[in-house]
């Protein structure tokens, strides 16, 4: 297993805590702290401070949840099943307290949207990328790809209102009730 750099723990640190606490709660000194890195790491590879750290915290996650979401769809042809597959181990996570590796980006993007052109842009193409990867397996599943695109926005739409339901009620419930729809919501 690859050791991680000081860069990637500054990342992965920051990922969480802006996923936890959101990005105003979470400052700089606590993202060094938690991530073991000197002071100077942080701004050689974050020169701009927090606002560029958080861009590329949002796009490290991207691509976790991305790589979550292909694995999930690659589980079952069919994607009412690869669905609730990827909705199922993401409901894990609320099992346990404070462990949301890679959780969407909803947290962010509702409370920097309006404040942060950048941010907002950032998180906006995180949800393309995932819509992306729902769309596709409807296509594959037979779906025109009008209807198709509409379900993937609906889709990650639901995941992310899930994921901050369940955040909000210290639960995975939410997320299941979802899991338990997906068949209703993608039968043709």
């Amino acid at each position: 297993m690859k050791k991680a750099n000081a860069r990637d723990k500054i990342l992965e640190t920051a990922s969480r805590l802006f996923q936890l606490q959101g990005y105003h709660a979470t400052g700089l000194n606590q993202i060094i702290k938690e991530s073991g890195s000197p002071k100077g790491s942080l701004y050689y590879y974050f020169p701009k401070g927090k606002e560029e750290l958080a861009i590329h915290a949002v796009q490290y996650t991207n691509k976790y949840v991305q790589a979550q979401i292909k694995e999930s769809l690659n589980k079952s042809s069919d994607a009412a099943q690869a669905i609730q597959y990827f909705i199922e181990e993401l409901s894990k996570q609320f099992e346990q307290e404070e462990s949301i590796a890679g959780m969407p980006v909803g947290l962010l993007a509702g409370e920097t949207a309006l404040i942060n052109e950048l941010l907002r842009e950032v998180c906006y193409a995180a949800f393309q990328d995932w819509e992306k990867l729902f769309r596709e397996k409807m296509i594959e599943s037979g779906f025109e790809e009008k209807q198709a695109g509409e379900l993937g926005v609906v889709i990650n739409c639901m995941i992310e209102g899930g994921i901050l339901r369940s955040l909000t009620e210290k639960t995975s419930a939410p997320l299941q009730q979802i899991k338990q729809q997906i068949p209703v919501l993608v039968r043709k």
